[in-house]
């Protein structure tokens, strides 16, 4: 299949077995692309083959900074300003578009080739309707006339499984749900009938269920328009679902190709077995410890959104948590999972009185967190932390790291050189370098940023720590180092964990027990070997079967 120069890199016999599938509709060729001066490398992909055969898929894998998705950018012809090809070819049919001019380059942009999003909700414009973004692409190339442009909108919606084309069509983006965003960002995609869709991690931020609905969709779309497809991914779930060639790249290089079957099964490169075994199993769901003395109980817990409403409509109403009840044991890891929407995050908010819930009981110490107000709250809060989903976002982009972890307890009246000299030692807890205390946080990785957040979350010494989706947006290898650094912080801290996740294989890494959720009511608790091991309720075995790659999961090797 490709021609690769790296000395390391392993080729299965399948990758080059082109005698069936006809000409290559991409060929990309000995690419390399040169980074600015003083980055930590010289070129962001080095020497890269590898081509799109039509109706076929071809997963691109590999952790943050390994170059996939600067493959795609190339590709698309949207490489920043600062980047430039260094050698190489990007044939398209046959054609160099690396030396084609930028008019060219629109020409080819959603026509022959289209390109799929990691965020929707940053891809779509959150001040236009659905519809109209979509009849953009037809006005950008001078196509159709507004009517049918409207009606080919529709169609597309339709086609991409929208359950109410008619009322997306006519919703803002914020009105949709994420599933329901990546499903439009795919109609936009598809609307110009390419030849060649690049799909760069659009599944990441989804629930199991989503994520499912998300990937059968553009394998269907695949086979019924006989399309090469290019799906950028650091999930090897995902790859065992719907891959039918594989390429792994590590810092900017080919590190492994082969057949889906061949890399999964038979993986031959360290890297590649790296990657494999870091994918959290659902076997290993745990028995469970023998908790000692409940530190946290949560009686009947509700939660109501309210929204809209005036002289001639009806405010909206949404009950998130139903009458939610738990205990939390001390040195316990509690997981709560189920789908977007199904109250989770709300439970956790609750707890910490990030909002206030509408009724029930949240006891800690013998005091009710759920109905305490100014200086007991404040000096309650300090037991039980929180971190945050997104770290890029939770910590302020003008603050050093050092200062970040040490404000809490510089609020809560400690000495501020005390407090800063804490928050370096923090940060050699959790894996990171204490002269990190005097950088920003843009200059972190997105795991290192997780891991700021995590010291943060210790600065106030907490009994409870509680975690939102602190992983999903991780590579796989990165997402196994916090898992593991959160467990010996557990142990060696004597923390209480409540692990909100919409990721089964990790709920079953670290859980002892397990909560699942489903519109704002738990339908399932139990240890993690329970749950995982022999589900009882129709919508846990549903989560359970969603999982990408379960099927193949016992087959692969590491």
């Amino acid at each position: 299949m490709p021609d690769v120069t790296t000395a390391d890199a392993v080729i299965h016999p399948g990758a080059a077995r082109e005698q069936d599938r006809g000409a290559p509709v991409v060929h990309i060729d000995r690419l390399s692309i040169a980074l600015p001066q003083g980055g930590d490398r010289q070129y962001a992909i080095d020497r890269v083959s590898f081509k799109l055969f039509p109706g076929e898929m071809l997963c691109v894998v590999g952790e943050s900074g390994s170059g996939k998705s600067m493959s795609a950018n190339a590709l698309m012809g949207l490489l920043p300003e600062a980047v430039r090809v260094a050698e190489g070819r990007i044939l398209l049919d046959g054609k160099d578009i690396v030396t084609l001019p930028p008019e060219a380059l629109y020409a080819i942009r959603g026509r022959r080739v289209a390109m799929i999003f990691q965020e929707p909700m940053s891809a779509l414009n959150p001040l236009m309707k659905v519809s109209a973004q979509i009849e953009e692409v037809f006005e950008a190339h001078g196509l159709l006339k507004p009517r049918a442009r409207k009606e080919r909108a529709l169609a597309l919606l339709a086609e991409v499984g929208l359950p109410d084309p008619l009322r997306a069509a006519d919703s803002y983006p914020f009105q949709l749900s994420g599933g329901q965003r990546q499903r439009v960002m795919i109609a936009m995609a598809l609307a110009l009938e390419p030849e060649v869709l690049v799909a760069d991690e659009p599944t990441t931020a989804l629930d199991v269920t989503t994520q499912a609905q998300i990937l059968a969709l553009i394998k269907g779309l695949q086979t019924t328009r006989n399309m090469a497809v290019m799906f950028i991914t650091h999930d090897f779930g995902v790859v065992a679902e719907i891959a039918d060639y594989v390429t792994v790249m590590q810092l900017g290089r080919i590190v492994e190709q082969g057949t889906a079957d061949e890399v999964l099964f038979s993986p031959q490169h360290p890297y590649t077995k790296k990657l494999i075994a870091a994918i959290p199993r659902v076997g290993q769901g745990m028995a469970g410890t023998t908790s000692r003395e409940p530190l946290l109980t949560v009686e009947n817990l509700s939660k109501t959104y309210r929204s809209g409403g005036g002289l001639f409509s009806r405010p909206r109403s949404v009950q998130a948590v139903k009458d939610v009840s738990f205990q939390l044991g001390r040195g316990e890891t509690l997981g709560i999972v189920g789908e977007s929407g199904s109250g989770k995050s709300s439970v956790g908010r609750c707890l910490v009185r990030l909002q206030d819930p509408d009724a029930g009981r949240v006891l800690l110490g013998g005091h009710d967190m759920a109905h305490l107000k100014g200086t007991e709250l404040r000096a309650m809060r300090r037991r039980m932390q929180m971190i945050f989903q997104d770290p890029y976002s939770s910590l302020n982009p003008r603050e050093k790291v050092g200062r970040i972890i040490a404000s809490g307890p510089i609020a809560y009246g400690e000495d501020e050189r005390k407090a800063l000299a804490r928050a370096a030692g923090l940060l050699e807890m959790v894996g990171l370098d204490a002269k990190g205390a005097d950088r920003f946080p843009h200059e972190f990785s997105g795991g290192q940023r997780q891991r700021i957040g995590i010291a943060r979350a210790l600065a106030l010494e907490p009994e409870i720590i509680i975690a939102d989706e602190a992983v999903s947006a991780l590579d796989v290898s990165i997402q196994a180092q916090i898992l593991d650094l959160l467990d010996q912080l557990k142990k060696d801290l004597d923390l209480s964990l409540v692990f909100i996740t919409h990721d089964l294989r990790v709920a079953a890494k670290i859980c002892d027990r397990v909560l699942v959720m489903q519109k704002g009511e738990v339908v399932e608790s139990g240890t993690g070997a329970a749950i995982f091991g022999a589900p009882k309720h129709a919508y846990t075995r549903s989560l359970i079967e969603a999982i990408p790659g379960r099927a193949k999961e016992a087959l692969m090797t590491a």
